[in-house]
């Protein structure tokens, strides 16, 4: 087999591959439905030096350059804040709690404001009993975003899907309120 010969068949496989792999079969469109569905609230109010007493996030690092109980000027880079927040069923702040949000952010960008998410939804309701486990990017200045819904246990035990983030309510640098829409696609 000549050398122009064996080319002409590595070109034509590769088109062969290229094509194939973009075409959009049919059956490939499948459009999934959650298996489970819970929309909840919770209510972040960070220490600012005065408000000890209804704080419930705290800044526990931050860059050399920048303090505990202000978040960092330049996009806040560096900050990390810990949380045990409310979680409601309306935008409330005042209303009964069915659980806890515990977990961190960090502020991770240098140009842009953006935190890096972990943390759990720990539930003890009369509907709901366990934990629902997120992590993933936040860049808050977008409206709505997605975060990975990664495990669960008790009601939610391995449950896994996606949880479009809203910002539902901000006050300054101190408080702010997220809609969490969990869709859950992988229920046991």
């Amino acid at each position: 087999m000549s050398v122009k010969t064996s080319s002409n068949i590595v070109v034509l496989l590769f088109m062969f591959l290229t094509v194939s792999s973009s075409y959009n079969h049919e059956g490939n469109n499948k459009h999934y439905k959650p298996c489970k569905r819970l929309v909840l609230f919770f209510h972040n109010i960070l220490y600012n030096g005065n408000n000890k007493a209804n704080s419930t996030a705290a800044i526990v690092a931050a860059p050399e350059w920048g303090n505990l109980t202000i978040l960092t000027s330049q996009f806040h880079f560096g900050d990390l804040v810990v949380f045990d927040d409310p979680i409601t069923l309306d935008n409330n702040l005042h209303s009964s709690p069915v659980g806890r949000a515990r977990g961190q952010y960090i502020y991770d960008a240098k140009n842009t404001f953006s935190t890096w998410l972990g943390f759990s939804f720990v539930l003890n309701s009369t509907d709901y009993h366990g934990s629902i486990n997120f992590i993933g990017a936040n860049p808050y200045l977008v409206n709505f975003r997605y975060i990975s819904v990664v495990g669960g246990t008790g009601d939610f035990f391995m449950h896994r899907g996606i949880a479009p983030l809203m910002s539902d309510a901000t006050e300054g640098q101190v408080y702010f309120r997220l809609r969490v829409d969990i869709k859950f696609y992988e229920c046991w």
